[in-house]
């Protein structure tokens, strides 16, 4: 059985498995949550088939087709293993076009139940950029404060949270690319869209910047932080040293160390960049990060209106205040 459906109705169902069908680099770009790439056509044959497009399609049709009943067939064992025979699955290309057509039908003929996402990925696109383009309706409880408070760790311990920074693969500050490669814009805004629509209401999330390292955030999203209950998280020296030396001390080599010091120091002395360098090469992590802290902390602008102060030395019992605080505010 193939139907075809239109994202919101698609989205709403329950699929044993969601293929993505196209080429191995446009799921690398950005894909569904969740899908797995099944591609109708390699990175390879999708510039090929798509430069003789332009100068014959009726060729660049049998060729692509020959192409996709070679690579369905190829990875088909696979598939028949992982999703058994009679399941609902979800499949769409870039455009709703040939390749989730082909794959569909092929699938449908195996007698799997197939529903096609109708204008493929594209049209997933414009409604995912319709969605970020009005107010979102949710309220956020922001978490607040200074570098080493605990705001990551704290959101690791609520089950109604989005961690933009684990999201966007950065830390936020000129010492944050520490956790690999950032995702793209897209996939980025893709990880977030699905977390917002399973959450709903209202959320926990830490107050960022607009930009985290390259990753812009949805302007709607920006304002609605903006807008939220602030939590202004607050810990002692002692406790955020060690916070930041357990995050930071195995993934920071030379080699990043001194790249991040050169993006601050056109805003610090010659003698505390010295220093800090110092520090580094002599391992002396607490006198390293004390002083980087001293220095993020002077360029901290508190929020305009605090809602609550959390004192977060044990995140544990953080965790216990700020649910409870989020009860008397009337949110479950």
């Amino acid at each position: 059985m193939l139907s075809e459906l239109e994202f919101e109705d698609f989205k709403a169902q329950e699929f044993d498995s969601v293929l993505d069908v196209r080429s191995p680099r446009e799921f690398k770009e950005a894909h569904l949550s969740g899908a797995l790439n099944f591609y109708a056509l390699s990175d390879e044959e999708h510039q090929e088939i798509g430069t003789l497009y332009k100068k014959s399609p009726s060729l660049a049709k049998t060729k692509g087709a020959a192409f996709i009943c070679a690579n369905v067939a190829r990875r088909l064992e696979d598939l028949t293993q992982r999703v058994r025979i009679g399941a609902k699955i979800g499949v769409y290309c870039a455009r709703g076009g040939l390749r989730s057509r082909a794959v569909g039908v092929i699938l449908s003929e195996l007698g799997y139940r197939v529903v096609r996402l109708r204008g493929g990925f594209k049209a997933y696109r414009a409604f995912v950029n319709a969605y970020f383009a009005a107010p979102l309706g949710l309220k956020f409880f922001v978490l607040c404060g200074n570098t080493g408070c605990g705001k990551t760790e704290l959101l690791s311990l609520l089950s109604r949270a989005i961690d933009l920074e684990a999201m966007a693969g950065h830390l936020g500050s000129s010492f944050g690319d520490i956790l690999g490669e950032q995702p793209s814009q897209k996939a980025f805004e893709e990880a977030l869209f699905f977390r917002l629509q399973a959450l709903k209401e209202w959320a926990f999330i830490e107050s960022e910047s607009p930009k985290i390292g390259r990753i812009s955030l949805p302007k709607r999203l920006y304002e609605a932080m903006q807008g939220g209950v602030k939590i202004l998280c607050v810990a002692s020296l002692q406790e955020r040293i060690a916070r930041i030396k357990r995050l930071y001390k195995d993934r920071m080599d030379a080699t990043r160390f001194r790249l991040c010091l050169g993006r601050i120091s056109p805003y610090i002395s010659r003698n505390l960049r010295l220093d800090l360098q110092k520090s580094y090469e002599q391992g002396e992590w607490e006198r390293l990060i004390a002083m980087l802290l001293s220095y993020y902390d002077g360029s901290y602008k508190k929020p305009a209106r605090v809602d609550k102060v959390l004192n977060t030395d044990d995140i544990g019992r953080a965790r216990e205040e700020l649910l409870e605080f989020c009860i008397l505010k009337s949110f479950h």
